[in-house]
């Protein structure tokens, strides 16, 4: 049997509803600044203690606003009732190949973390234990998920990613769209009960499924005791890995290059401005000087010489002297450039950029493979799924 159902009680966007997912921005401010745009984004429902009026407020505190905001946008027609259906899903942008998915739910048993862990759907990075519970009381306020896991099927990816194509290709015009900020068009089609459905589900579970985006959003699933959750199982075809960076504030960083060297770094002056280094160094961006650094192995395995796991251990933990769940660091994925994130420091915003090669995909998957764990925030995925498009709902 499949591991991969259709949607029980699904709401589907009829327009103007289709927003980042809540963990994508390098800065709360933009959440507000977008919420304020468009006051029909979901972004107002997952983030409402970031919306305009509420900044401020507690996130808990903030639920009830989260709940009318949904049930005002159901009632005004921005979504529309389905039952047991899947949806095709394919993300499009000029000069580029289209990505494809499928919207459905997932079997939370199937997670698995560990290599002595049994289960289909493979989850490869540490999480942050505060985000997991705010999805967690988020679900359990609202009844409904608003944003998909994005899984990668490993087994049948080019079976499944023909498959999507065709059906797309075939499906007439989309039920709606959504247009994205990097200018991409999200369109979905709506696909009930019958033999498609029976076979875009077949082979979306056909094989392993390995998280690419929502870590945080499946353990929530299973901290919420959740029988299935909401994904987009996509393809290899479909996705890329960009880098993922970070930012560090309100820490002193004078005497950097001492701390580093003392924690077995090598460390040199780069004559040109810090930006997406190549596997195994790791360019720095403080006082408007730019370093390129060479952080020590710390393990024997692959996973733990990785450079995002170097610079959490090395540079943030025995240099800096902070844990990775610091707030003081900010986790800016790859639709931030290396210019925005210099920009930061040079604006006082921030005293370090941290510039990071992107894990590549032999790297990903040798990782998932063993069944061991990516270092937080490794991995930024584009195209990301969009939230907002389909709900489902849990009750």
């Amino acid at each position: 049997m499949t591991v991969v159902h259709p949607i029980s009680r699904a709401w589907i966007t009829t327009g103007g509803t289709g927003a980042q997912n809540y963990d994508e921005f390098a800065d709360d401010a933009e959440i507000t600044a977008i919420i304020e745009a468009n006051p029909h984004s979901a972004l107002a429902i997952e983030m409402p203690h970031r919306a305009p009026g509420a900044v401020g407020r507690s996130f808990l505190d903030s639920l009830p606003d989260a709940a009318a905001r949904l049930d005002e946008e159901k009632a005004a027609g921005g979504y529309s009732p389905a039952e047991q259906v899947v949806v095709l899903y394919r993300i499009s942008a000029p000069g580029t190949p289209a990505a494809f998915g499928l919207w459905a739910m997932v079997d939370t048993a199937q997670i698995s973390t560990s290599a002595d862990e049994p289960g289909l759907v493979i989850r490869n990075e540490d999480v942050f234990i505060a985000k997991v519970r705010e999805r967690v009381a988020l679900a359990e306020r609202l009844k409904t998920l608003l944003s998909p896991v994005l899984l990668l099927q490993t087994g049948k990816g080019d079976e499944l990613h023909a498959a999507l194509h065709a059906a797309t290709e075939a499906a007439g015009p989309p039920a709606a769209t959504d247009q994205d900020q990097s200018g991409r068009t999200h369109a979905i089609w709506i696909v009930p009960a019958g033999q498609l459905q029976d076979d875009l589900t077949a082979l979306a579970g056909g094989g392993e499924l390995v998280v690419a985006d929502g870590n945080h959003r499946s353990l929530a699933a299973q901290t919420g005791n959740l029988p299935r959750f909401l994904a987009v199982v996509t393809t290899p075809a479909s996705v890329a890995i960009q880098p993922y960076n970070r930012l560090v504030a309100e820490l002193p960083v004078e005497n950097l290059v001492a701390q580093l060297t003392a924690a077995g770094a090598r460390v040199e002056e780069l004559s040109r401005p810090a930006d997406i280094p190549t596997k195994g160094t790791i360019h720095l961006y403080a006082h408007s000087t730019s370093y390129a650094v060479t952080l020590p192995a710390a393990g024997a395995s692959a996973v733990e010489n990785l450079d995002h796991a170097l610079v959490e251990r090395v540079l943030l933990r025995d240099a800096l002297g902070l844990d990775p769940g610091d707030k003081r660091i900010s986790y800016v994925g790859g639709d931030y450039s290396a210019e925005w994130l210099r920009g930061e420091v040079d604006a006082g915003r921030a005293e370090l950029a941290v510039l990071i090669a992107p894990v590549t995909v032999d790297d990903f998957v040798a990782v998932n493979l063993a069944r061991q764990k990516l270092p937080r925030k490794s991995t930024w995925f584009t195209p990301k799924a969009r939230g907002g498009l389909v709900l489902a709902q849990l009750d």
